[in-house]
């Protein structure tokens, strides 16, 4: 073990024990907002330095063990022992090493997920309404709520672009590698001749931000605009102007909400989605400057990156940033997305760890 990343644990296992002493004071609970941040903090020093005491408890277990190689009846057994050691103690140090890389802020947060229709025409419209119900089921499986807070409609009925706000545990970890272009390659149900073909939808992944904390808007920034909101006809027609239209003048960043019937409502969703997405372009700007350093590949964020193809006729999905084909297309299409995640999710745990590895030599 590298003696940067030892001096590190004996720091936290110091640090355990100081907040130990705070928590055992009867006084701790008085101000239970500061009980509650070193309780927390407790929980995730806890594994570490249990994590720690056994590897600890490994390496004094060799040193007892290198004593017996001397002994002639013993050595066979003690060099078994030791080997067995070596080898759970490697275990334990990558365990370490996992545990010890930074957790992302972001995991906790709700996320706002944008669908929109590229190249393709109509049958890329059918297909964002494929992926938007792909994480509909998903998003079921995993217990979180969904909430649709803008749709456009193209004209067979598909979307144009839609936008939903997924909160619940791990849904930004879980999902934060869907962005980028999804290819579909089937028949059109307008295609007459039977003949195979290829469009795409570009899906974005954004962290909810905190307007008043996180991300500055100035009112003298926006440009607003109201119209009169489109849907499917008959009696639920607005006749009002109530859908809106936010312009952030020093990005160009547009939103446009128009499902609620309030103006009110729609222009606050508006804005949530604009902070979510100047957020977002910074989140870009950053991974995209340590993907260029360090070729860290999976999330660099680039939209623009062809990430996954859903090929129907022959049943497969390939993810293309992991080289992952996977012959399961309807169970994907259903929800069934944790083989692909949980791929992507050690690719990337990987790729921090040699990250760690670097910058720790």
């Amino acid at each position: 073990m590298k003696l940067s990343i030892r001096n590190r644990l004996k720091k936290i296992s110091l640090r355990l024990i100081e907040i130990d002493q705070i928590l055992s004071d009867p006084k701790a609970t008085f101000d239970m907002n500061r009980f509650l941040n070193f309780s927390r903090e407790r929980s995730e020093l806890e594994p570490i330095n249990n994590a720690f005491i056994d590897f600890i408890k490994a390496e004094n277990n060799i040193e007892s063990l290198q004593s017996l190689l001397f002994d002639s009846e013993m050595k066979s057994l003690a060099e078994e022992e030791i080997k067995l050691t070596k080898e759970y103690m490697q275990k334990v140090q990558k365990q370490l090493q996992l545990l010890l890389l930074p957790v992302d802020p972001n995991n906790g947060r709700a996320i706002f997920l944008e669908i929109r229709a590229g190249t393709g025409g109509s049958e890329s419209s059918l297909f964002s309404t494929d992926l938007l119900r792909m994480y509909i089921r998903y998003a079921e499986k995993q217990n979180w709520n969904m909430e649709l807070i803008s749709e456009s409609y193209s004209e067979l009925g598909g979307y144009k672009e839609v936008i939903a706000r997924i909160s619940g545990n791990e849904a930004y970890n879980r999902l934060k590698f869907e962005s980028g272009v999804h290819r579909v390659q089937r028949v059109p149900i307008t295609e007459a001749q039977g003949r195979i073909h290829t469009s795409t939808c570009t899906v974005a992944v954004m962290v909810e931000a905190d307007t008043l904390d996180e991300i500055k808007i100035k009112p003298g920034d926006l440009r607003i605009d109201t119209f009169r909101a489109s849907g499917a006809g008959g009696q639920h027609v607005n006749k009002t102007d109530s859908a809106v239209r936010i312009t952030h003048l020093p990005t160009g960043i547009v939103v446009a909400c128009q499902d609620d019937r309030s103006q009110h409502r729609n222009r606050e969703k508006a804005i949530q989605v604009l902070a979510a997405r100047i957020k977002d372009k910074e989140i870009i700007e950053r991974n995209s400057k340590k993907a260029a350093e360090r070729k860290f590949l999976i999330g660099s964020g680039d939209r623009s990156e062809r990430v996954r193809t859903y090929n129907y006729s022959q049943g497969r999905v390939t993810d293309h940033r992991i080289n992952l084909t996977l012959y399961k297309i309807q169970q994907i299409m259903e929800g069934n997305l944790d083989e692909l995640i949980d791929s992507l999710l050690d690719e990337y745990q990987i790729k921090r760890l040699e990250d760690f590895e670097y910058n720790e030599i």
